[in-house]
């Protein structure tokens, strides 16, 4: 039987490191990067995946050189303004996730905006970590839960796995069926890390300018074989 598929989680790594393996500045990677999202979040959607997120900037992203991060946030910006469009005319909802506060305002406003304007989309969803760290994002899940019963909304017995996923930005989402990293690293680098406790998880050396929707549904039918047990027999 084949295992159902609704969420598949994408690290997309190696932007700068295909850049310079082509003679080309990192923010050349980046751009090239920006356009295979949209040729993935259509692949994935067009292979009946109702949900997709990316990994797109990580809040230790912000410790990158400032140029760097000037450069990427000049490029969202443009992405955010006219890229997405065709992503909406393919009936995609798109969302953000992560410490948006920490992204300047016209930026913030840009990702409402298309957050409005794509939410009845209805044939498949594009998450976008943006800004994101998954520790902070339970740190806030717990904070959220310790308030609640302070204030007497909950009790500290009716905490379980629902109600601390119910406090993640991912609330509304189903936990990822697959996780891919790009460009041969192998690790989470604090990314849905409670979401992706029994993810299916696939690395490939292929850096995320060169990743393809062949590559997409080569992974997806290595998924298909594979036993899943969540910790049982």
């Amino acid at each position: 039987m084949s295992n159902a598929l609704e969420h598949i989680a994408i690290i997309m790594d190696g932007n700068g490191r295909w850049a310079l393996s082509h003679g080309l500045p990192r923010t050349a990677g980046h751009k090239k990067g920006a356009e295979v999202v949209i040729e993935i979040a259509k692949a994935a959607k067009e292979m009946g995946v109702k949900y997709l997120t990316l990994y797109a900037f990580s809040t230790e992203n912000w410790k990158r050189p400032k140029d760097e991060v000037d450069t990427l946030m000049s490029l969202l910006r443009q992405y955010l303004s006219k890229d997405f469009d065709e992503l909406n005319k393919n009936n995609i909802r798109i969302c953000f996730i992560g410490e948006r506060e920490m992204l300047d305002a016209d930026i913030q406003t840009k990702m409402s905006e298309l957050e409005n304007l794509t939410a009845n989309n209805t044939s498949a969803t594009l998450q976008i970590a943006l800004s994101y760290g998954s520790r902070a994002e339970i740190i806030h899940a717990v904070k959220q839960i310790a308030t609640n019963v302070k204030n007497g909304d909950m009790s500290i017995e009716s905490i379980d796995e629902k109600s601390i996923s119910a406090m993640l930005y991912t609330k509304n989402v189903p936990d990822p069926d697959i996780l891919i990293r790009t460009s041969g690293e192998q690790r989470l680098s604090n990314f849905l890390l409670w979401q992706l406790a029994y993810a299916e998880f696939f690395f490939t050396k292929t850096a995320w300018p060169d990743f393809t929707a062949e590559e997409l549904k080569k992974i997806v039918s290595n998924y298909q074989t594979r036993e899943r047990r969540y910790g049982q027999i």
